[in-house]
């Protein structure tokens, strides 16, 4: 072996491990395996829920408080933890796999810089001191400027078929979904079909659809998903969107495929869970158990007051919208046709008519 050949084996040897150990620390400090664990979202806040909640009971047996005194202050603990809820449910919705672009992003990068350097680089060349080719830090590349240069060499070899494979994700990385798909269709027509450039393709579709959704790129998952049995990413794409489309029993069969595949240690594990758990609840992910049960606790207390006592139409629609975040529409709608027999005249109740008939419920109470 020439010392110009063992000099370029142990370059590479070295580029992949260090390209490798920057990539792990990438992925730790975004989130992935080995980060340091946080708090569950919403821990603190249940802490202080259950520690008022006690503090209100501590205080009923010490005869602080009157039986009505109690009752109102975990009422008004409901609507508290039910606004909370409410706004943590909304910041939530829309994000399944949330890890990929972080993914995505890190095996872009290493592919280009393999890429780019097996197309320019020339590692059986000696070492020379910086100082004496000044040429090198002229030609300093970034990511713009060494796609521009497997542009121009594209350009004059449109057959090469690794030009073509580094220069997708790279397009991906800059946003430029329409390069990349154009990138990735000729990496199909050189190479092939292939299960995991079918995948990539459709994720770019979807990406340049910007939410609309893509037949083909349907199209090309449900290919990807028959040519390779054990590709989990083209199940994981198709029942996400079959989920977002409402095609739930579609999807609760794919997810189950996905999370088959899985051997328990995949940072897309969560997500799939989560995705399969929405599916089969109709679109709408079950709530944290022991939230809803501290929510239900409180809820109760509210129902019992307003059945006893009454209250004002605000705190009618809190209760109704509570039943409707707990997913109880009998109870929902039990607790609003109670709120039209106490308040029969349509103008005194407003935005708990929208709220209730938006989500279905119907006007069964007394009418004007």
């Amino acid at each position: 072996m020439t010392p110009s050949v063992l000099g370029s084996m142990l370059f590479w040897f070295i580029a992949i491990a260090v390209t490798a150990i920057a990539c792990a620390a990438l992925y730790a400090a975004a989130g992935g395996k080995g980060a340091t664990p946080s708090l569950p979202e919403g821990a603190e806040s249940q802490a202080h829920f259950r520690q008022v909640l006690a503090g209100i009971d501590a205080d009923l047996a010490a005869g602080k408080l009157g039986e009505p005194e109690a009752i109102a202050a975990k009422g008004e603990l409901a609507r508290e933890m039910l606004r909370l809820k409410g706004d943590a449910d909304a910041a939530k919705i829309g994000r399944p796999l949330e890890r990929g672009p972080i993914v995505a992003g890190i095996a872009a990068t290493a592919v280009l810089a393999f890429g780019v350097y097996s197309m320019l680089g020339q590692p059986q060349l000696p070492s020379q001191p910086l100082a004496g080719r000044p040429e090198a830090v002229a030609q300093t590349i970034d990511l713009k400027t060494a796609i521009e240069r497997i542009e121009t060499q594209l350009a004059a070899s449109p057959d090469d078929l690794r030009g073509w494979s580094v220069i997708a994700p790279a397009y991906v990385e800059l946003g430029r979904f329409t390069d990349a798909a154009k990138a990735y269709r000729k990496v199909l027509e050189l190479g092939g079909p292939s299960a995991d450039i079918e995948t990539r393709l459709a994720e770019v579709l979807f990406l340049e659809a910007d939410g609309a959704g893509s037949d083909e790129a349907m199209s090309l998952l449900r290919q990807a998903a028959a040519r390779d049995p054990q590709n989990a990413l083209s199940r994981l794409y198709l029942a996400a969107e079959l989920t977002r489309t409402g095609h739930y029993e579609e999807a609760i069969t794919i997810w189950q495929a996905a999370l088959a595949l899985s051997t328990g240690n995949e940072p897309w594990l969560a997500a799939a869970r989560q995705g399969l758990a929405a599916a089969q609840n109709d679109g709408v992910p079950p709530p944290n158990t022991d939230e809803a049960e501290m929510i239900a606790g409180m809820v109760s207390g509210l129902a019992d007051r307003l059945a006893t006592s009454g209250g004002s139409v605000e705190e009618w629609m809190q209760l109704v919208r509570a039943y409707l975040v707990l997913g109880d529409t009998a109870k929902a709608q039990a607790a609003y046709d109670s709120s039209v027999a106490a308040y029969p005249l349509a103008f005194d109740r407003g935005e708990l008519d929208t709220i209730a008939l938006a989500a279905g419920l119907k006007l069964n109470g007394a009418k004007p």
